[in-house]
């Protein structure tokens, strides 16, 4: 990593136990600020638990989080509280408040941070044009695609600007073309400085972007590695960061792979 970088997100030797089984063994894993990082699986792999971890809606049986300031083993509820208003999550089933506008959806992320309705409206209607639903503003979730659900999902995720955004599948439950738009969305976002650790199963969808894969199988850490670029998609993203991080790692990777032959 970049002497520059700091870590944000660090998990240390974290295991959960579920009944008999280990839902997650030993993990261990950090993210910096900037980063975008995929943590891929099949289903049952445990990346929805990891990310509960992260983001303290569960607590390890052993091992911690650290996330900012915050460590979960001495973590109390009014902690929690400042954590997830610094920390952005995104869902695949999106869990918009139904009868709330979009611009409400978004607005009760600021409210809860105590923030003034001056400063809401004002964040609001910069966000909603970031992502491309102002003019969906006074709609109701109903009234929306699905992808236009998750646009304004990761709106309220980054309402309080938070230094890191989890994604758990959030690309799940849409089609490809929205699946791409929404992955846009995401690298802009974290081409403007927050870091982004998004879970998927689809391994062949993320290899086209050259960025840090996590694997995870069983519960563990089986690989941790980072991908060059090799599709065509990330061509009409304007993140020049993207690009450069991919040339840096062109060389090592191509160098990597002739040592494994």
């Amino acid at each position: 990593m970049e002497q520059d970088q700091r870590i944000i997100v660090g998990v240390y030797h974290l295991s959960k136990n579920f009944g008999k089984h280990f839902g997650l063994h030993d993990i261990n894993l950090q993210v910096a600020n900037g980063e975008f990082v995929f943590l891929v699986g099949p289903s049952g792999a445990g990346k929805s638990t990891l990310l509960r971890m992260i983001y303290m809606d569960d607590f390890p049986d052993a091992g911690q989080v650290v996330i900012g300031p915050h460590v979960s083993t001495r973590m109390r509820a009014a902690g929690i509280a400042e954590l997830r208003r610094k920390t952005g999550i995104v869902f695949q089933d999106f869990r918009l408040l139904g009868d709330k506008t979009v611009f409400e959806n978004v607005a009760l992320a600021l409210k809860a941070a105590g923030a003034g309705l001056g400063e809401i409206k004002k964040q609001v209607t910069e966000i909603l044009m970031r992502v491309g639903l102002y003019h969906k503003r006074y709609d109701f979730p109903h009234e929306l695609s699905g992808g236009e659900q998750q646009r304004v999902a990761i709106a309220r995720a980054i309402a309080n600007r938070p230094a890191v955004l989890l994604a758990d599948e959030p690309t799940g439950n849409l089609d490809a073309v929205v699946t791409r738009s929404i992955l846009e969305l995401l690298f802009k976002i974290n081409a403007g400085g927050t870091a982004v650790l998004m879970a998927t199963h689809d391994l062949e969808l993320v290899k086209s972007f050259g960025q840090r894969i996590i694997y995870l199988e069983g519960g563990r850490v089986v690989k941790d590695s980072e991908m060059i670029y090799v599709g065509d998609l990330r061509k009409r993203i304007d993140d020049s960061l993207v690009g450069r991080r991919a040339e840096r790692l062109e060389e090592r990777d191509i160098r990597g792979e002739r040592e494994e032959r």
